[in-house]
């Protein structure tokens, strides 16, 4: 009995060793390059959201089946559970990455056949600077593609080197696609100090005055009627006009980016969305010379915690209504970020003429440092001393500041409501406001019009001028459009 208790005891021992082997093996595979369409059995890194919807059927990505949403959790799944047979490096397909080749043509050739099978990898390998023109990247492919990018990827130098048949409003493009991937440790260089300088600038004429000209800049990388996409880690720098925009979209994990451009760089918004929704950015750097986050029209569901975000013109929801236009915007949590040295810190910033309806807005754990107009709503924006008064206006309604504390520049007040005069701002809470100038005197003056809510707590500076309960005569939000 002894002895088969023995080989008992050595025969499970074996078993277990053998299986964690298997185990550890599994989970630390690494992703290398391989040849084109070569299968490999090592896992891209690629992030996978936590709690992400299942892919849906790429033949109709604007409108998913089964709607997306904000991963719960923001830090995405070990990608090590991922696979992908096939990489398709852009080497193989004749790139040079000299920087100065135009590489485009590899490039179109790798994505297709990346797009054709699942899970597969176009790959912009490290040590190679690449230039390419103006793509459209487009869909529908099959599922998990991933656009890897752990070299330097750039556009041709300034508008002299654009081709003439290629547009200027726009570089990179990513049109149709479902669960696709941008990732990788590389750079995109934007190559946008020549289109800076463009005489149509604001910064080129005296006190912010134009010239004539050609003014139209290119986005450097446009999501465009897509779903389910993941962006992380990359470092994108010096964009002739917005860094990244997503129109029509649906189910976005922005993680770990890294967004530069100089402070007086005009129109270099860090991430733009518009039309798009339950869109999540985490754990971000933005510095740049417009706002780090600016929030369209037909966005909701948006969740943005852990940004630094500075120098720059802060997070902005609007300019909205422009032309008697209609505005619809909702659920918007900005949480745990920093604002710094920046002309504006939060801000709502509607046109006259406009309707709809901002709605459910939420900033909470906010730290400012040195930041012009902390907390503005304008309902008065204009670009111009043009601009009429009029009767219509998008309403704004449901706006809290939570625990918003720091220092402001004392050049203008830190608090600013300026509302419509026929359509006023409703339902705007105040708790733990604490805002202390950077330097010289507290200005104790903040700016209400036409402005009801109330204050959970005592703010710093003092503000008397908001109303209390609302106005006389108000619509429900459902009269307003949205």
């Amino acid at each position: 009995m002894e002895i088969i208790r023995g080989i008992l005891a050595i025969f499970i021992a074996v078993s277990l060793l053998l299986y964690n082997s298997s185990n550890v093996e599994g989970r630390y595979r690494h992703h290398k390059p391989k040849n084109k369409g070569s299968k490999n059995t090592e896992p891209p890194v690629s992030p996978t959201p936590h709690d992400a919807p299942d892919p849906q059927s790429p033949t109709a990505p604007s409108s998913p089946s089964k709607p997306p949403s904000i991963p719960s959790d923001p830090y995405p799944k070990d990608p090590g559970n991922t696979s992908s047979d096939y990489i398709f490096n852009v080497m193989d397909y004749g790139a040079v990455g000299d920087g100065s080749t135009d590489d485009t043509n590899a490039f179109r050739q790798a994505w297709k056949g990346a797009c054709g099978v699942e899970s597969g990898v176009i790959l912009a390998p490290s040590g190679y600077s690449f230039m390419i023109t103006s793509t459209i990247f487009s869909g529908p492919c099959k599922p998990g593609i991933v656009f890897q990018v752990d070299g330097l990827l750039m556009p041709p130098d300034g508008p002299d080197s654009w081709p003439e048949k290629d547009s200027t409003q726009q570089w990179l493009v990513f049109y149709r696609l479902d669960g696709m991937t941008l990732t990788g440790e590389g750079t995109i260089e934007g190559n946008g100090d020549k289109w800076w300088d463009l005489p149509c600038k604001p910064h080129r004429g005296p006190n912010g005055s134009t010239s004539k000209g050609p003014c139209v800049s290119p986005a450097l990388i446009r999501f465009f009627m897509s779903s389910n996409l993941a962006v992380s880690r990359l470092k994108i720098q010096n964009s002739p006009q917005f860094h990244m925009k997503f129109d029509g979209c649906e189910g976005v994990l922005i993680k770990k980016l890294s967004i530069s451009s100089p402070k007086l760089s005009p129109n270099t918004d860090g991430i733009h969305i518009e039309n798009t929704k339950a869109v999540g950015i985490y754990d971000s750097f933005i510095s740049n010379g417009d706002d780090c986050i600016s929030i369209g029209t037909g966005c909701s569901n948006v969740d943005i915690d852990g940004l630094t975000c500075g120098p720059s013109h802060g997070i902005s929801i609007g300019s909205l209504g422009v032309h008697n236009s209609q505005a619809c915007v909702s659920n918007i949590t900005v949480r745990n970020t920093i604002i710094k040295e920046s002309d504006d810190g939060l801000r709502i910033k509607t046109w006259q003429g406009g309707t709809g309806c901002v709605s459910d807005i939420n900033f909470e754990n906010i730290q400012m440092e040195n930041v012009r107009n902390c907390i503005i709503i304008d309902q008065y924006y204009c670009l111009s001393k043009a601009c009429r008064n009029e009767t219509s206006a998008v309403y704004v309604t449901g706006v809290s500041y939570r625990n918003i504390k720091g220092t402001y520049d004392v050049r203008t007040p830190p608090i600013h409501f300026a509302c419509s005069d026929t359509v006023a701002c409703t339902n705007i809470l105040l708790s733990e406001v604490e805002l202390l100038p950077e330097e010289g005197e507290l200005v104790d003056d903040p700016f209400c019009w036409n402005a009801y809510g109330t204050q959970e707590t005592a703010t710093i500076p003092p503000i008397n001028c908001l109303r209390e309960g609302k106005p006389e005569g108000l619509r429900e939000i459902s009269s307003y459009g949205c």
